[in-house]
């Protein structure tokens, strides 16, 4: 049974070639932060050794193994399972992992069909790591399958993209991530409601939020946000500083921290533009009417803008300090008080 909730299509197109033995070498999965990609690539290493009539059957052992990461045929690469210690993990996937690869890949499978290598953001490999594993896929052994996550897919080389089967994995519909929260979780319909916004279509986000733990973080970084609205330039530099320290530790939680600004003042321009049933932060539709006073139409477009831009930066090994000291210093000085928005 797959796992991953929506992506019709992306499981009817490897339902399809799993039937008919038509495999591709090479998989390319892109989409967003937590639209299903692990998810998919863990389901599809899973039919590809599980020994039932219906795969992935996810009961076997050779599933559960998969599942929990502990199977000698699938590995998974990326820059979370490379830490260099408990403090920071590596900013790319470097060459030498690729040649670990290519090794193991060289030989037969030992616990199952096929063996499986999985690449969580793809887009992080290294100029040297792409070009070695361009000359895997150019030459694909036997029984091996490799599957590139990627929500960038323009930051990997054209030759590498070329190579793989692309399957993509859009966003949902806010309203169908609601219906799997109420119909296929329970979770109640307010709460669903807020959550479906918030995941902006990827409903990984609104499973994984439902302990509580992800609420909690974005009600304080929502906090802390608002404080910087009203702070002067030595505190907005502090702040700044801290998002560096952030992004040097781990970057996927920096980005976050971005994408939830930027979600923050997308609302801010909805509210502002007269449209307040579309955003996306429900709970603080208040607040949010209470802030966007204090700002013109033209300067919350040009933050978001602003935001945008940092985060591309970011994304392409800009200086993380520079880009987040011009973002510090772009954020529209206040027409209103803002004091007591927080509390309200």
């Amino acid at each position: 049974m797959w796992q991953i909730i929506g992506q019709g299509r992306a499981v009817s197109l490897l339902q399809r070639s799993l039937e008919t033995g038509s495999l591709a070498h090479a998989y390319l999965f892109v989409g967003p932060t937590h639209a299903g990609k692990m998810t998919l690539a863990l389901n599809l290493a899973q039919a590809l050794n599980c020994p039932a009539e219906e795969v992935p059957c996810g009961q076997c052992v050779a599933c559960q193994k998969i599942v929990s990461g502990r199977h000698a045929d699938v590995q998974i690469i990326g820059l979370s399972q490379d830490k260099i210690s408990s403090e920071t993990t590596r900013k790319e996937i470097g060459i030498d992992r690729i040649r670990e690869i290519q090794h193991v890949a060289s030989l037969p499978p030992f616990e199952g069909r096929h063996k499986v290598f999985i690449i969580d953001g793809a887009e992080f490999l290294s100029t040297e790591a792409a070009n070695c594993l361009l000359k895997t896929l150019e030459e694909p052994a036997d029984k091996v399958v490799f599957m590139l996550l990627t929500a960038n897919e323009r930051f990997l080389p054209a030759t590498v993209v070329s190579r793989c089967q692309r399957v993509e994995l859009p966003p949902m519909a806010v309203g169908e991530v609601e219906a799997a929260l109420v119909q296929g979780r329970g979770v109640e319909a307010q709460q669903a409601r807020l959550l479906a916004r918030l995941s902006r279509g990827c409903p990984g986000w609104a499973v994984s939020a439902l302990d509580g733990a992800l609420l909690q973080r974005r009600t304080e970084h929502l906090d802390e946000l608002i404080d910087v609205l009203g702070a002067d330039c030595e505190e907005r530099f502090a702040f700044a500083d801290k998002l560096v320290t952030i992004f040097n530790q781990d970057r996927e939680l920096a980005q976050e921290r971005l994408n939830l600004w930027l979600g923050w003042w997308r609302d801010l321009l909805l509210v502002k533009a007269g449209c307040p049933d579309d955003i996306v932060n429900v709970d603080r539709s208040a607040v949010l009417a209470d802030i966007s006073g204090g700002y013109s139409l033209g300067q919350i477009k040009a933050f978001v803008e602003n935001i945008q831009a940092a985060g591309e930066q970011l994304r392409q090994n800009a200086n993380p300090r520079l880009a987040l000291e011009v973002l510090m210093l772009n954020i529209p000085e206040v027409k209103e008080c803002l004091e007591g928005s927080q509390a309200a």
